[in-house]
């Protein structure tokens, strides 16, 4: 029994493992060709509003290694290739990456040389004068980054092998000292107390199990979307300040990249004050510095601190009720209702409104907040308070959204031992209700 739980243990070691490194070797390749069609599009862009004629006259030297720029006219003819010489090169209009381009506004492809292991990544965009610029460059082939990876793989595996050699066996001995115990001593316990007290034992074990696993997967996922989110700004703000210093905008451009720049950086420092809040918040287990607060008094206060964010979005936001006693922390309080005002004002539409009512209602006090914005697909509902979880993204980005907003609002709630209620209609609006 025991050198079958051994093998067993190392062939699922083993193909686990060459799974896995199959599977992120074909994984980040699938990305690595994603994020290069990502820069060439990037960078065809950047040399457009650069101007090519100025790179084909020579007045801009554009010298990135290993990127090959190409201009073709109308009749598909090359006025311009910084690594051929144009009388030396044939017609263009076939090529699918320029015939989608005069077509579509813009083609892409992939043209892969067997010979060199290597594959071509073209990108083309159709520029204002009806000429077509076209950016290229060579990357490895999977099957060169496959081999490359084999040497590195067998000797993981190996190591795996010896490793799960002596951990099976250290492993099955003491997996199976308790049954060993049990056996001989069976004359004093029933033969069925063999495995009906191991069943509590195990369960426990399982469940424990299935517990690290859920929070390391919202750990893991957590910073993959942090990571994602600040990534996105820094590359705009990396982006425009490369433009500026090496003067390749004028003037009046560089006035509207200092304003983008500056957007970013806000977005920034706002999602950063965002993560460092719910991190507060998740290690807050107490009620400290709770105190009796006047809902009503709280709402009347942001309410009107708002109004002028309402007015620029065109909104009109209005307050009613009564008063609202509850055992409360005022700071949290007012993160509620910032959060979820300013949300109804963001997917709001222009001449809407968003109404913020407190009530009292059976002995509890209630925060409802009604709006007559873009509403919440049905899918998306159970979702909206996930961190990171957007509707629009697109949206969200635009109006300052961090993705954040409504998980610091659960965790406010969940802090008060109360309940968070979502309506919603799409294209007609949103109710969100807090007891308390």
């Amino acid at each position: 029994m025991k050198q079958k739980i051994n093998i067993r243990l190392v062939l699922v070691a083993i193909l686990s493992a060459t799974m896995t490194m199959l599977g992120i070797v074909f994984i980040s390749y699938s990305l690595f060709g994603e994020q290069v069609r990502k820069d060439l599009k990037a960078t065809a862009e950047i040399l457009a509003a650069t101007g090519i004629d100025k790179i084909a006259d020579g007045e801009h030297v554009y010298t990135e290694d290993n990127l090959r720029i190409t201009w073709i006219d109308a009749d598909g003819n090359v006025r311009y290739d910084n690594d051929v010489a144009i009388g030396e090169m044939e017609n263009h209009m076939n090529r699918p990456e320029v015939k989608a381009a005069f077509e579509q506004g813009s083609g892409a492809s992939i043209r892969k040389s067997d010979t060199l292991n290597m594959k071509t990544f073209y990108q083309a965009i159709l520029l204002d004068d009806g000429t077509v610029l076209r950016v290229a460059t060579n990357a490895r082939s999977l099957t060169s980054v496959f081999m490359q990876a084999i040497p590195i793989m067998l000797i993981i595996i190996l190591l795996i092998i010896v490793i799960c050699v002596l951990v099976s066996h250290l492993l099955t001995k003491q997996l199976l000292l308790p049954i060993k115990e049990l056996a001989e001593n069976i004359d004093q316990v029933p033969t069925d107390s063999v495995y009906r007290e191991l069943s509590p034992f195990v369960n426990r074990i399982r469940e424990q199990h299935e517990d690290i696993l859920a929070a390391a997967r919202s750990r893991q996922d957590f910073t993959a979307n942090v990571s994602h989110e600040l990534k996105t700004p820094l590359t705009a703000i990396s982006g425009y300040a490369e433009l500026i210093e090496n003067r390749m905008v004028d003037e009046q451009k560089q006035i509207k990249f200092a304003g983008d720049i500056r957007k970013n950086a806000d977005r920034l420092v706002s999602l950063i004050n965002d993560i460092i809040r719910l991190s507060e918040l998740d290690h807050s287990e107490t009620k400290g510095g709770f105190t009796t607060q006047d809902l009503y008094e709280v709402a009347e206060e942001r309410v009107e601190l708002l109004q002028e964010v309402a007015a620029k979005k065109g909104v009109h936001l209005s307050l009613q009720g009564e008063r609202a006693m509850v055992l409360s922390n005022r700071g949290m309080l007012v993160e509620l209702f910032d959060n979820l005002i300013e949300n109804a004002i963001r997917y709001n539409v222009k001449d809407g409104s968003v109404v913020v009512e407190i009530k009292m209602d059976a002995g509890s006090a209630k925060l409802i907040i009604s709006d007559t914005g873009i509403g919440i697909p049905e899918a998306d509902r159970e979702r909206i308070f996930e961190r990171f979880y957007r509707v629009d993204k697109s949206r969200s980005r635009e109006t300052g959204g961090t993705g954040l907003g409504l998980a610091i609002v659960k965790h406010i709630v969940e802090l008060h031992d109360g309940e968070i209620r979502l309506q919603s209609e799409l294209g007609k609006g949103t109710m969100i209700q807090v007891i308390f």
